[in-house]
């Protein structure tokens, strides 16, 4: 079996950023998926469960009412190895294309106060599961450390 293109990027030279993982053909058009790496893998900690299940109710909720960008979305959500998420935009894409759109979701998340959008035992099947203090730490944290002023480095996957 082959392996998957995620599994063939270098981990242990990979540093938090925006990155391409992949283009799909879908019918007429792109899909570009997006690797939005928060943390440095096998390096730093883990973001728990409860960060990244309130960034992603916050990040979807931002992206899925941007009035640029919200016919564009396909999913927003966590990976597997709680480092990152992946973000899926129809259309060819650039990293450096979306680094505007990611500096204004992770502002929003770091500035976020209120009620966590679908925190709720009807709209969520696991509400209890949410850290927004330090899903706003994380986020201002990858605003500050890596978005403000991203470096190339930080567009492209090491070789």
């Amino acid at each position: 079996m082959n392996k998957i293109t995620s599994f063939t990027i270098d981990h242990i030279r990979l540093q938090p950023g925006i990155y391409v993982s992949r283009k799909d053909p879908v019918g007429d058009t792109v899909v570009t998926t997006f690797d939005i790496r928060m943390t440095s893998p096998n390096d730093e900690p883990v973001m728990n469960t409860a960060e990244v299940h309130t960034i992603e109710h916050l990040g979807a909720t931002f992206l899925r009412n941007h009035p640029q960008y919200k016919n564009r979305v396909i999913y927003f959500g966590p990976m597997g190895c709680r480092t990152g998420f992946y973000l899926l935009l129809a259309g060819d894409s650039s990293s450096a294309d979306i680094v505007p759109l990611m500096k204004e979701m992770f502002s929003f998340i770091a500035s976020y106060t209120g009620e966590i959008p679908g925190a709720s035992a009807r709209d969520c099947g696991n509400y209890l599961d949410m850290n927004l203090p330090m899903a706003k730490y994380l986020a201002k944290k990858f605003l500050n450390d890596v978005l403000t002023d991203i470096r190339d480095s930080r567009l492209y996957y090491p070789e």
